[in-house]
């Protein structure tokens, strides 16, 4: 049996890590530091996917290693330079570092440690060059992962397909209000939840890259759409079970029909909230349901009736952005 070996490629955050590891190494030599090596260490450590995470992890390692200095005064200079003293200490750092929320800094805060055990002494000018390591090893990995390269044109390509989905869908709700039957096998429903979820966790990534921003335009609106989908996963059963289908359905149709024709990213809900009002205005107009059956596909036209007003409420709540792919109404 042949193995598929995955193809090569190499990454922004892997260029990052290799030019982080050499500059920090570079200065650690340059200013002469003991364990110079380990500076390298410390910056793979800090980089991370995001800009936030990397500044939380170089202050959660920062602190950590701050705290095994702190400890290895204690129990190497208070007991002695011995391989059970630093299982006895880290019995008792690591605890220390989950309750205060660092744990993810016990790594870098080890190489503080041995490089203390290695010295056999701590002495202020090791204590320096430890500090002097952090700084350069935590600081490099920071500076280069300040750059992060921009994902707006993915994000803009989820919007795109996500529209065309919706677009897709109300087409075929249409339909069957207006003939009955449909041969749609729902497809567009798994690809437009599994696309959502990808899109929602890149709008979040591109918020976690900005240091300032605490919310993001397409992280809102892929949001919005969320609870549409929502929206659109209750009418369908409704529109799909109708007993037998009335006038009532045809007006209904032409409503989705219009309103897949024009799913963008603007926001013109309450154009179409006044239309929803028009075809409520007309059902009040069409006859009285002649027996059981018409009764109750009228019943359920109502509940869909509501659940698109629900629907394009959500839209008119949402502050819509300039739509580049698709025109506008």
């Amino acid at each position: 049996m042949k193995l598929k070996l995955k193809r090569l490629s190499i990454g922004y955050r892997t260029m990052k890590t290799a030019v982080g590891v050499i500059i920090a190494i570079s200065l650690a030599q340059l200013l002469q530091l003991d364990f110079f090596v380990s500076a390298g260490i410390l910056t793979i450590l800090c980089i991370q996917p995001t800009k936030k995470r990397s500044i939380r992890a170089a202050v959660s390692r920062f602190i950590a290693s701050l705290i095994a200095i702190f400890y290895a005064m204690i129990f190497f200079e208070g007991i002695a330079y011995h391989p059970v003293v630093i299982g006895m200490m880290i019995l008792l750092f690591i605890p220390v570092l989950v309750s205060l929320r660092f744990a993810d800094g016990f790594v870098s805060s080890s190489v503080i440690i041995f490089h203390i055990y290695s010295a056999g002494d701590l002495t202020g000018s090791l204590i320096l060059n430890e500090i002097l390591l952090m700084v350069i090893g935590f600081g490099t990995a920071l500076i280069v992962n300040m750059y992060m390269p921009s994902i707006e044109n993915k994000l803009e390509d989820y919007r795109f397909r996500i529209e065309v989905l919706y677009a897709k869908i109300l087409h075929e709700m249409a339909q069957f209000l207006k003939e009955g039957k449909s041969d749609w096998d729902g497809s567009e429903l798994v690809e437009t939840a599994e696309l959502l979820s990808k899109a929602k966790a890149l709008a979040y990534q591109d918020v976690e890259n900005h240091v300032t921003r605490l919310e993001n335009k397409y992280y809102r609106y892929f949001d919005m759409r969320q609870d549409q989908y929502e929206i659109i996963e209750r009418i369908l059963p409704k529109i799909s079970t109708l007993p037998v289908l009335v006038k009532h359905a045809q007006l209904i149709g032409d409503f989705l029909n219009d309103l897949a024709d024009h799913v963008h990213a603007g926001n013109t809900a309450s154009r179409y909230l006044g239309k929803l009002d028009d075809v409520k205005m007309e059902f009040s107009k069409l006859p009285l349901p002649n027996n059981h059956e018409e009764f109750q596909s009228m019943a359920a036209l109502y509940q869909i009736i509501e659940e698109l007003d629900s629907y394009l409420e959500i839209k008119k709540s949402y502050r819509g952005f300039t739509n580049k792919k698709t025109a506008e109404e």
